[in-house]
């Protein structure tokens, strides 16, 4: 069997792509597997890690601005959509796809859309709760489209087309003992953990907030173990901000501010409360880990579809979501606080998160694949 996934952009397009390959692997160990992406983004450095082969295109993002700027991006985004679905065809023939799996980013529509006329069964798969742009034009031409949340359904224009598999995620994120994690970062004291990050990129706004929220918890005495992501832009200037505020980060046992979390499968497990954005991976992967949480969803996205996945979270009981506009650094402890100080209130989150998880996701989009291969 040969699979081609096609994905780029964000982790929340490649890992869930990642983790059904992996599992495609384990079952039929001589499948063969591509990666179809775009040039200059995260999947050229993911894709590769995972073992996996990649072929990237040439791509752009439309605009929602009715400008001259934005016309010109649109233009040039359809020019590299026409010459990527011919691209696409070639490399679908030398590979002899049985199946082509997108779940998102530039390069999944071209890619999608030249299975689709070659013949070649097609599944996409939508992370948000919202359907973005290119979901929408794919489902129109894939086979299947899969969803993560029920409440999802009624965005498509075709409900019976849609299944609901869950998120795919890591399995670490779903079998990690609470702990073995704190063991094996070294925490025995018994103290709580916080674990704050927004993105591999950070965001400033955020990173500015947990810098002034730090010398709130050196004057309370430091009351809980404090893990923070700051991005690759972030990483320069928040550490100095941290120091500027009175905070000597680096010789306080209870701070760990580092540019990125690549153990957070084991940092999710070990914490208590969880402070991050609310993009699909993020929200999939706390629920997966069952870990109590407060979301500032991200203004800066298309379709608001950050506060969407947001509030599915917080409908279901386990989230705290605050708008970043009424985000400062004393809301944010008094929440981190008030969490901490209510154990059965965060057993009842945690349930209430691994209510909203298929644990089987990435074993069902498997079985629409296999299915799709034989037929």
């Amino acid at each position: 069997m040969n699979v081609i996934f096609t994905c780029g952009g964000t982790g929340g397009h490649i890992n869930p792509a990642i983790a059904v390959a992996n599992i495609l692997k384990e079952r039929q160990p001589d499948v063969k597997i591509l990666f179809i992406g775009a040039q200059g983004h995260m999947e050229e450095k993911l894709v590769p890690a995972a073992g996996f082969e990649l072929v990237t295109l040439p791509g752009s993002g439309l605009s929602r601005k009715l400008n001259l700027a934005g016309i010109k991006k649109n233009v040039n985004a359809i020019k590299c959509v026409l010459s990527a679905v011919g691209k696409c065809k070639k490399i679908i023939r030398e590979f002899g796809a049985d199946v082509i799996v997108g779940t998102g980013g530039y390069a999944s529509f071209p890619a999608l859309l030249a299975g689709s006329q070659l013949k070649v069964p097609t599944v996409v798969h939508e992370a948000n709760a919202v359907p973005g742009l290119t979901t929408k034009m794919a489902a129109a031409v894939a086979d299947r489209v899969l969803v993560c949340f029920e409440e999802s359904v009624k965005y498509y224009k075709n409900p019976d087309q849609v299944e609901v598999v869950g998120m795919p995620v890591r399995k670490e994120f779903l079998f990690c003992d609470k702990a073995a994690a704190r063991k094996e970062l070294g925490i025995d004291d018994g103290k709580a953990v916080v674990v704050s990050a927004f993105g591999s990129q950070g965001a400033k706004v955020m990173n500015e907030t947990m810098a002034d929220m730090m010398p709130l918890e050196k004057a309370d005495g430091f009351p809980f173990h404090h893990i923070h992501a700051t991005g690759s832009f972030g990483r320069e200037w928040m550490p100095q901000r941290v120091k500027d505020n009175g905070v000597d980060f680096e010789k306080e046992p209870m701070l760990d501010i580092r540019e990125y979390i690549y153990n957070m499968p084991t940092v999710m497990a070990a914490a208590d409360v969880v402070i991050g954005r609310a993009g699909s991976a993020t929200c999939n992967e706390i629920a997966a880990a069952g870990t109590p949480c407060i979301l500032i969803p991200s203004p800066n996205v298309t379709n608001n579809h950050q506060e969407k996945n947001a509030r599915v979270l917080e409908e279901a009981g386990g989230a705290v979501v605050v708008l970043e506009k009424d985000c400062n650094p004393e809301k944010m402890y008094e929440l981190v606080t008030a969490l901490l100080a209510e154990e059965s209130r965060r057993q009842e989150m945690t349930k209430a998160l691994h209510s909203l998880v298929k644990s089987d996701s990435a074993q069902r989009i498997c079985d629409i694949v296999e299915e799709l291969a034989k037929n």
